[in-house]
């Protein structure tokens, strides 16, 4: 499993309310969830954003409440995958659990920078910043966790290979 794309760069402690904000939640369509995705933050990444994009980010990405509707988002607006220094905890299993893949890198969160142009192989977890030329090594997901993301989440996964 690869992607490519354009870097988002956002700073730490991006919170679930800066990446969809509560003032939306009044509705579970995710489409429409997506329309808001990081504009507290970034008013034009939902304008800009095209599938295979990358979020890049500090630490504690994903900090604040349980809701699943953050990694949501980030997934319905096609966003290839998210590279952080770290992630909450929660945020990073919900991730999973509605297949975004994401990975933990703090170097590569470091130096790459908003614009750049990014491969990242979840197979090897080789971060390529297709700009600088530069490489970085996350680690790789192991084979039931790239099951659950390449399957579309965990309910997914579970459906398909329980039939």
């Amino acid at each position: 499993m690869k992607v490519k794309g354009k870097v988002f760069k956002y700073p730490d402690n991006v919170d679930t309310d800066v990446i969809i904000p509560a003032r939306y939640l009044n509705t579970s369509d995710a489409d429409e969830l997506a329309r808001h995705c990081m504009e507290d933050i970034d008013k034009d990444f939902v304008k800009k954003v095209k599938a295979g994009d990358v979020i890049v980010a500090g630490w504690n990405f994903g900090c604040g409440s349980s809701r699943e509707h953050a990694p949501l988002v980030i997934k319905t607006c096609k966003t290839g995958c998210v590279i952080a220094k770290s992630f909450a905890r929660i945020f990073y299993r919900n991730a999973i659990n509605i297949g975004l893949p994401i990975l933990e890198c703090p170097e590569a969160a470091e130096e790459i920078s908003f614009g750049d142009e990014v491969s990242v192989d979840f197979d090897s977890g080789v971060i390529t910043d297709m700009t600088t030329g530069k490489t970085y090594r996350a680690a790789a997901f192991p084979p039931f966790i790239q099951n659950i993301i390449s399957s579309g989440g965990l309910l997914a996964s579970l459906k398909k290979h329980s039939s």
